[in-house]
């Protein structure tokens, strides 16, 4: 069973997250263009509309901020559309306010998206282990210094893979 634990979370960022689906370099100048930038790549990476996308992250966000502190956000919704869970990130040129728990400004976004029928589970478990890897300072300083989406990508599913057979 541990080995099928280790795969499970291996294969999981991977599996959530496509190097096509990373974004550097964003200008944003609001929280609301941040989350626009995020619906676009999600819109082109899913096939769904942006504007459904932007208002359900819209949405999600009047319920309260997903800035989790040290300048990361996990921005997330479910969509109609969606079979499994995928996820977007995001690094801004420069942060902006998120109404963070810290109240710093966030320049690193993870954005998660669920099945519109999910029984957020699996959503849970998502939010958690992204939030478990960017709680890491040095992982967080280390996706700054990143210069390209394939280094963002290696980096999120080789911490994982440390992570999980550290367990």
């Amino acid at each position: 069973m541990g080995n099928d634990e280790f795969f499970r979370d291996k294969m999981q960022i991977g599996d959530l997250l496509d190097r096509n689906a990373i974004a550097l370099r964003i200008s944003a100048g609001s929280k609301r263009q941040a989350l626009a930038v995020i619906a676009e790549i999600a819109a082109r990476n899913f096939s769904l509309d942006a504007g459904d996308i932007l208002d359900a992250l819209t949405a999600r966000e009047l319920a309260g901020s997903t800035g989790l502190g040290h300048g990361v956000a996990a921005p997330h919704a479910r969509l109609a559309g969606l079979t499994r869970m995928r996820g977007i990130f995001v690094r801004l040129e420069q942060p902006v306010d998120f109404q963070s728990v810290d109240e710093q400004p966030v320049d690193l976004l993870f954005a998660l998206f669920a099945p519109k029928d999910d029984t957020g589970v699996e959503h849970l478990r998502a939010l958690a282990r992204v939030s478990r890897l960017l709680r890491q300072g040095d992982l967080r300083e280390q996706l700054r210094q990143a210069r390209t989406a394939d280094a963002i990508h290696a980096l999120l599913v080789q911490d994982q893979t440390t992570r999980s057979s550290a367990a």
